[in-house]
This record gives structure tokens, C-alpha cells and sequence, in this order.
């Protein structure tokens, strides 16, 4: 079976959202790191003090196939517009896994039979 590490980088009011979904579609575990991102746009202001937003940062390790699912799925959420993105979803071959749950993979391992 092969893995996949799903980053996605979204607005922390999009975050429950984002997590409510990819469980619906398989995913198990999700770390959760808080982050601020610098854009290359203009930042917004409030009453002359600048406010970025703050971000989430989602880490899955998910069964390759899984993990496309899932990206597509958090790309609708952040990217109802093309022309205005509202954060970024990307995911990276694993070669070397270890500390898995065992009854994840075992999940993994029926998501593939009930999908193909």
C-alpha cells in the first residue's frame, strides 16, 4: 500500500470545515498547527493597523488514492472562486512510513476494496 502526506494551509475559519470533510471522506488522524501567513497582496487594514488572518495548517498521512479524494474535496472549500484562492492543498509521495495505527491501515485497506 502506498502513502501520501496531505499538507493543506487554510483560513481558520474554514478549518472544522475542512476537517468535517475530509473525515467524511476517510481520513483518520489530522495534526492541527497554527500559523500566519505574509501574502503578496495588499494587507487589509483597521483603523491603520494591518491584520493578516490567521491560518491552520492540516498534516494527514493518507492512502495514496485516499489522499486525492480528500484534496479535491478541501480544494472545493478553498477555492470556491479560481480567481481567489483561499489557502493551498498539496500532497507528497511517502516512501518510509512508521507509527501508523494499524487499524487506520486496515481502514485504508477497505476504503481501496469499496472504491475499485
Amino acid at each position: 500500500m502506498k502513502f501520501s502526506a496531505l499538507v493543506a494551509v487554510v483560513p481558520e475559519d474554514l478549518e472544522q470545515k475542512c476537517i468535517d470533510k475530509a473525515r467524511e471522506c476517510g481520513a483518520g488522524g489530522i495534526t492541527l498547527v497554527s500559523g500566519r501567513g505574509v501574502s503578496n497582496t495588499a494587507k487589509k487594514t483597521f483603523f491603520g493597523m494591518t491584520y493578516e488572518g490567521n491560518q491552520s495548517v492540516l498534516l494527514m498521512v493518507l492512502e495514496k488514492g485516499l489522499s486525492l479524494e480528500v484534496l479535491k474535496t478541501i480544494q472545493k472549500i478553498i477555492t470556491p472562486d479560481p480567481k481567489d484562492s483561499q489557502g493551498l492543498v498539496f500532497t507528497v509521495p511517502l516512501e518510509h512510513l512508521g507509527g501508523i495505527d494499524l487499524a487506520q491501515v486496515e481502514k485504508f485497506e477497505q476504503h481501496v476494496k469499496d472504491t475499485f
